[in-house]
This record gives C-alpha cells, structure tokens and sequence, in this order.
C-alpha cells in the first residue's frame, strides 16, 4: 500500500523530520499539531480555549488536503500539559464534533513549547483511496 506525505500551507509547517500527515489507502494520520497560525506564531498564549481552536484549525486544513475532513476523525489523543485545562479543551473539542464522537486519549505530558498548553494528533478516514 503506498503512502503519501499530506502538505498544506493553510497549516504551520513541519519543524522537523516528520510529514503533517500521512495518506495510506483510505486513512489519514495526522501528526500532532500545535497552536500554531500557518506562519508558526502561537495562537492564544495561556488561553486553553483558543489554543484548542487553533490546533482544529490547522487538523481541518490538513484533512481538507488528504480529501477528508473533522467529521471523518476515527480516533484523536491529546497531550496535555496540565491536566486542569481539559474541562477548557473538551469545551471546544465537544463544540468540533459530533455524535458518535471520535475515540479519543488524553493524557498530561510534562512541557511543551513557548507556553504550548496541548497537542493534538487523529486519525481519519478519506473518502477516495490514496492511489
């Protein structure tokens, strides 16, 4: 089965040695993705809220480049940095899908950058197979 690298300017770039998403057959795995604009500034310093919104904004632009989109998410985790701010995240994340929610994972991770408060990575389904 081949796979494809996913790549969108409407989405911060990737820093490092890894693809913003990966197609194989009718699945995309989308890295994780911080709150970051497409010009890699931090989107909502301290503010769970917006922080979480800017890490849908940047999912649904890479979705939208694989050929799939939110409602097609399978599973997401989510990485944390304080535990306190998932009734915040899960207000926005509640407010991006719908039933039957995705599986999902949270967990709290020890740092992040630049005053990161969570990352986001999924796994989706796409409506034509990666050829």
């Amino acid at each position: 089965m081949p796979r494809n690298s996913v790549l969108t300017s409407r989405a911060a770039a990737p820093k490092g040695a890894y693809s913003q998403a990966i197609r194989a057959g009718n699945l995309v795995f989308v890295s994780g993705q911080l709150p970051l604009d497409e010009n890699g500034n931090l989107v909502g310093f301290a503010d769970i809220k917006a922080q979480t919104e800017a890490v849908f904004r940047n999912i649904e632009a890479i979705l939208a480049e694989a050929g799939s989109g939110l409602d097609q998410v399978v599973k997401t985790t989510v990485f944390l940095t304080d535990l306190s701010n998932f009734h915040g995240m899960n207000e926005v994340y509640g407010a991006v899908f719908s039933p039957p929610y995705p599986a999902r994972s949270t967990v709290e991770i020890g740092r992040l950058p630049d005053g990161m408060l969570l990352e986001i990575e999924c796994t989706a389904l796409s409506e034509r197979e990666q050829q």
